[in-house]
C-alpha cells in the first residue's frame, strides 16, 4: 500500500510541527475539563494574531540568512506612537497609514544598511531595536490608554462562527497575511529570489538575480509586519506603552524556528511560523488551566522544543550536505566499472 504523503527531509519539519500542535493540544483536552473546545482553539488565533503576522515576515527575513532583532520594539513604538497621536485628536485611518510608512520606512533602511554596507544583521536590527525602544520612550514613559470610539469598536468587536465561537478581526488581518505570505514564497520571482538567496547568496548573484533588491525588500516586508503586528497588538491591549512586548523578537524567531524554518536559510514553508505561535499558545493554555505553574515554565518548555528543532534541523542539512559527496562517489564508481566496448 502506498502512503499519500512521502516523509522526506523537504516536509519532515513541518510534518514534525504539526504532530507537535496535534500532541499538545491532545494532552490538554485529555487532563483539563474544557479544554477541548472550540472557541478555546480559537483563541490560540484570537491572543496570538499579532505574533502570526510579525513571525510570517520575519520568516522571509530567516529564509535569506538574516535576522530582524527590531520587531518587538517596532510594535512598543507603534502602540506608543498611536496612542499619542490618538490622544492628540488625529483620525485613526491617518493614524494606521502613517504608522504603517513608518514600519516600511523603517525596515528599509534597515535593510539598506545591511547590504550597502555589508554589515551583519544582527548588529543593525539589533541597533534598531535599541532605536525604537528609545524613541518610544521619548515619546512617553507611562502607558497611555486607548479609548478612542474606533479603535475600542475594532477591539470589541467579534466575528461569530458554528455556535457561540467568535474570532476578532485582528485574526482575519493575520490569516489574510498568512495566506499572502505563502502565495508570494511559492507563485512569485520574489519568493523564489528569496530562497535562492538563502541556499546560496554567491550562486544567486552569480545567476544574476537581484541579490541587493531581494534582501533590501525583506527587511522592509518585515518592517511592514511588524508595524501591521503592532496596529493588532494595540486593538489587542487597548494602550501604548514602550515596555509592551520585551524579548517579543525571541518569540518571533522561536515561532520560526518550531515551524521548521532553517536558520541557516533557504527552506522553511510560510505556515510554519503560524503553526509554531499556535503550538506556545497551547503551551501557554495548558499551564493556564493547570492553575499552580508559575508562567515561567511556558519559556522553559520552549526552550526545550527548540533545542529539540534545532537539532532536527542540523541533522536535515548535514544529510543535505553529505547527498552530493554520496552521489558523485556513486557516479564514479559506475563509471570506473563500465567495460569499454
Amino acid at each position: 500500500m502506498k502512503l499519500p504523503l512521502k516523509i522526506n527531509s523537504s516536509n519532515i519539519t513541518i510534518l514534525a510541527t504539526i504532530v507537535l500542535f496535534i500532541c499538545l493540544f491532545a494532552v490538554g483536552s485529555i487532563f483539563f475539563t474544557g479544554f477541548f473546545a472550540p472557541q478555546v482553539f480559537l483563541n490560540l488565533f484570537v491572543d496570538n494574531a499579532y505574533l502570526i503576522i510579525v513571525a510570517t515576515g520575519m520568516a522571509f527575513v530567516i529564509i535569506t540568512g538574516g535576522i530582524d532583532l527590531s520587531v518587538a520594539a517596532m510594535i512598543a513604538l507603534v502602540s506608543v506612537l498611536s496612542a499619542e497621536l490618538l490622544k492628540a485628536g488625529v483620525p485613526p485611518v491617518a493614524v494606521i497609514f502613517g504608522v504603517l510608512v513608518l514600519g516600511i520606512i523603517f525596515g528599509f533602511l534597515q535593510g539598506y544598511v545591511i547590504c550597502k554596507f555589508h554589515i551583519h544583521p544582527w548588529i543593525v536590527t539589533l541597533g534598531g531595536m535599541f532605536l525604537a525602544r528609545g524613541v518610544s520612550f521619548l515619546i512617553s514613559t507611562e502607558s497611555i490608554v486607548i479609548d478612542n470610539p474606533v479603535y475600542r469598536t475594532i477591539s470589541n468587536a467579534k466575528i461569530p462562527l458554528i455556535g457561540s465561537s467568535t474570532i476578532s478581526v485582528s485574526v482575519i488581518i493575520a490569516l489574510v497575511t498568512v495566506a499572502a505570505a505563502i502565495y508570494v514564497s511559492r507563485y512569485t520571482a520574489f519568493g523564489r529570489n528569496v530562497y535562492a538567496i538563502g541556499g546560496n547568496e554567491r550562486s544567486a548573484s552569480l545567476m544574476g538575480l537581484p541579490v541587493m533588491t531581494t534582501k533590501v525588500a525583506v527587511y522592509t516586508l518585515s518592517g511592514f509586519t511588524s508595524a501591521l503586528g503592532g496596529i493588532v497588538f494595540t486593538f489587542y491591549m487597548l494602550s501604548g506603552y514602550g515596555l509592551h512586548l520585551m524579548g517579543g523578537e525571541m518569540d518571533a524567531i522561536a515561532a520560526c524556528v518550531i515551524g521548521g524554518i532553517l536558520l541557516t536559510g533557504g527552506f522553511g514553508y510560510l505556515l510554519g511560523p503560524m503553526l509554531g505561535v499556535l503550538s506556545t499558545g497551547v503551551i501557554q493554555t495548558i499551564i493556564m488551566f493547570q492553575g499552580s505553574l508559575s508562567s515561567w515554565w511556558t519559556k522553559i518548555v520552549i526552550g526545550f522544543l527548540l533545542f529539540a528543532f534545532i537539532v532536527l534541523q542540523r541533522v536535515i542539512v548535514s544529510r543535505k550536505e553529505r547527498r552530493p559527496v554520496s552521489q558523485k562517489l556513486k557516479r564514479n564508481r559506475t563509471q570506473k566499472t563500465e567495460i569499454p566496448v
